[in-house]
């Protein structure tokens, strides 16, 4: 097939016309003619041990080429097929090297000296001489026999000069591919070197460090990607969303308030969502804190703790969602906007957070969502003694007497709009009866 405007077209018609028009096809044809059927007409002369009649096979290199692109494009590895290739050039260089020692030896006579290739019967003991011989001087060894004659000191000398340009080549490979690891991890993970290094210029360490250290350790090992959103930023927002959801939905399908909810309906609710790693007696969250985001735990366990920080009053695990009192406008709360409980992360805790003004967005959209939400808030509210029910019977009273004025107000203005309306077709009749006044008076004039 071929790419048309993006699309894989497989249509054979289309293919073979494509490609019988194409720059790439006479060259293909001239790879596959079978030039070495030549070596059989009488009186043309045969280069001794290299098959130059089949050179014209080499015109498929650009093919290769574009396999491999491709393949490294598509491979799920690419850092070792990169190597893979890199190793397959270089037993190719040393392989064509030594065919080419061996063509010169042949023409120079085996044996003849100790440079060229000894005269053996066998000829994979020819082949491998000239490939070992090859590989001494293109790794640059130099442990060969000394060069007897003027050709085989151009030959070694250039093959020295070779080896230098491929030295510098695979080098320049190999760290391509250990730049592009370390670029592939920290675009993933975040690098502890700088932390560690902060801690080390103003004197801190120890316990703290080991605890950075560990964190990283942890992401690294469970596969944690605290980064993702910045990975997936430059995707288009619906292939985005497509994504997160494949990685996410699942997950999210476990909180038990977004169960029954609509697949769409949780593909944008997934964008919103930022994923946190919290380590072992680290804070979610403190009470009296200012709330400015709630929590969604995919992983772990949470300990709602006292104000000593040690001692447990509930356990909190996956499914479960907590830090959204502070959030809404709870009647009667009087903890305001501040968190009402210490939150503790008994071990490594994968939690979904969510903004603040995300989650007015999402209550927004879902009354049902913020009903749950509130009904929840108040138990909590009440099981704390932190919900004041005068209070909240007041401010229901004044809702409910705002609502009875508002309503008055909108009597009056309906009254009022309809008196309006009344005075303007009253003036308007009266201009009519005014006009119609004037014209009749006009027309006694004139006569």
């Amino acid at each position: 097939g071929f790419l048309e405007d993006g699309i894989l077209v497989q249509d054979i018609s289309r293919t073979r016309r494509r490609y019988l028009g194409s720059w790439t096809f006479p060259w293909d044809v001239m790879a596959v003619l079978p030039t070495e059927m030549l070596c059989l007409l009488p009186g043309v002369p045969r280069v001794p041990g290299v098959p130059a009649a089949r050179a014209n096979r080499c015109l498929r290199l650009p093919r290769l080429f574009e396999a491999f692109d491709r393949c490294e494009t598509r491979t799920g590895w690419p850092n070792v097929f990169r190597v893979a290739k890199l190793m397959l050039y270089l037993l190719l260089g040393i392989h064509w090297h030594g065919c080419l020692y061996f063509a010169l030896s042949a023409h120079l006579g085996l044996g003849v000296d100790p440079w060229v290739c000894p005269s053996s019967a066998r000829p994979l003991r020819r082949y491998l001489h000239s490939f070992y011989f090859s590989t001494l001087v293109l790794a640059t060894v130099g442990d060969t026999p000394a060069p007897q004659r003027e050709e085989e000191f151009l030959f070694l000398t250039a093959g020295f000069l070779l080896a230098v340009l491929g030295f510098a080549t695979i080098t320049g490979s190999i760290s391509t591919v250990i730049v592009n690891l370390s670029s592939a991890t920290a675009a993933f993970y975040p690098d502890a070197g700088p932390v560690r290094r902060y801690l080390r210029a103003w004197g801190v360490g120890g316990r703290l460090a080991g605890r950075v250290v560990r964190w990283h350790q942890h992401l690294r090992a469970q596969r944690k990607l605290p980064a993702e959103w910045e990975v997936l930023q430059h995707l288009p927002r619906g292939l985005r969303a497509e994504v997160a959801a494949s990685v996410h939905l699942e997950a999210l399908r476990r909180v038990g308030l977004f169960r029954g909810w609509e697949h769409g309906v949780l593909r944008q609710l997934v964008l919103r969502l930022r994923p946190q790693v919290f380590g072992p007696g680290e804070f979610v969250c403190r009470r009296g804190d200012v709330g400015r985001e709630m929590y969604f735990i995919r992983e772990g366990r949470l300990a709602v703790v006292a104000e000593d920080g040690v001692t447990q009053l509930a356990v909190l695990g996956e499914g479960l969602y907590f830090g959204e009192i502070s959030l809404i406008n709870i009647k009667g709360n009087t903890a305001g906007n501040r968190r009402t409980a210490n939150i503790l992360s008994i071990g490594y805790s994968d939690l979904f957070c969510l903004g603040k003004e995300d989650l007015a967005e999402v209550l927004a959209e879902f009354p049902s969502a913020r009903a749950a939400m509130e009904a929840k808030g108040r138990e909590l509210l009440l099981r704390m003694g932190q919900l004041n029910t005068g209070a909240e019977a007041a401010v229901v009273a004044a809702e409910a007497e705002a609502q009875r004025r508002l309503q008055g107000l909108e009597v009056a203005l309906e009254g009022l709009q309809t008196r309006a309306a009344r005075l303007l077709a009253q003036l308007e009749a009266g201009a009519l009866r005014m006009a119609l006044r004037v014209q009749r008076l006009e027309g006694r004039l004139r006569r």
